[in-house]
């Protein structure tokens, strides 16, 4: 399945707004010192980067992410001197070996086609003794619940879209799991936590619009229908939510935080 990661403002508008406030809380957890060399794995449209830039006093800041449009929109919205974001793949990193300090990656991980080899990469890079840490939605959980309505009123429709959910595509998105994956690979003094926050939209329209773009799992998927379904999965969305007024739903990550 294509997720259409490519237009970042398109991101910016589905995804972007809930993940800058993980982001902030995920950064206070870690609560590194100020003056840190850092490495985003993953860094999307800037969102986690922006945050260590404004929050953890970085000496400086790599951000690297296969998606030439995300990289794009980070240099075009970032230009705090101490950042530089390059194209690459997480499981072939382009940085030097033991050349950071701390290594983060942001909603991102369970998009890596072969986590194993990233997590060895992120060990690569970073110095001893750093730390890897990262955070992923509660997929399995159904902590995105403005996805998780979408895929219900998709499945009510579409009983084969439950294969495109990233429920059933993400299982391992659980603290346990996710934990066990990070010692597994080496890693030591594994913690986890949750952080939630609320994603709260105006109106119907506001929850709407984002999926319409087509960057994301969901939205790809529905922008993939023929117009006559996506009309239907908007009516049945619409009457569900009890629409045209404000909705809110919970937003919940898992973190994991760890050392080397």
């Amino acid at each position: 399945m294509a997720d259409g990661w490519d237009a970042g403002t398109n991101y910016e508008r589905y995804m972007g707004r809930w993940s800058r406030r993980i982001a902030a809380e995920f950064v206070e957890w870690l609560n590194q010192p100020r003056g840190l060399e850092w490495l985003d794995v993953g860094c999307g449209t800037g969102a986690l980067s922006a945050t260590v830039l404004e929050r953890a006093g970085p000496r400086s800041l790599l951000g690297v992410d296969p998606s030439d449009g995300f990289i794009a929109h980070a240099r075009e919205t970032i230009a705090d001197p101490r950042a530089r974001f390059e194209s690459g793949s997480a499981s072939a990193i382009p940085a030097p070996t033991a050349s950071a300090d701390t290594v983060v990656s942001g909603l991102a991980y369970n998009f890596f086609p072969d986590r194993p080899a990233a997590l060895r990469e992120m060990q690569r890079v970073v110095r001893p003794g750093g730390g890897v840490s990262f955070y992923v939605w509660d997929y399995p959980g159904g902590g995105m619940g403005f996805m998780r309505a979408f895929w219900n009123a998709a499945e009510a429709l579409d009983p084969a879209a439950r294969a495109q959910t990233e429920g059933v595509r993400f299982p391992f998105c659980t603290a346990e799991l996710l934990a066990a994956e990070a010692a597994a690979a080496g890693f030591r003094d594994v913690t986890t936590r949750a952080i939630e926050v609320t994603a709260r939209f105006q109106s119907f329209a506001d929850f709407w619009e984002p999926f319409t773009l087509g960057t994301g799992p969901a939205p790809a998927y529905l922008v993939g229908l023929e117009p006559s379904a996506q009309a239907a999965l908007k009516r049945r969305l619409e009457a569900e939510l009890h629409a045209p007024g404000p909705v809110e739903f919970v937003a919940r990550a898992w973190a994991v935080q760890s050392t080397t």
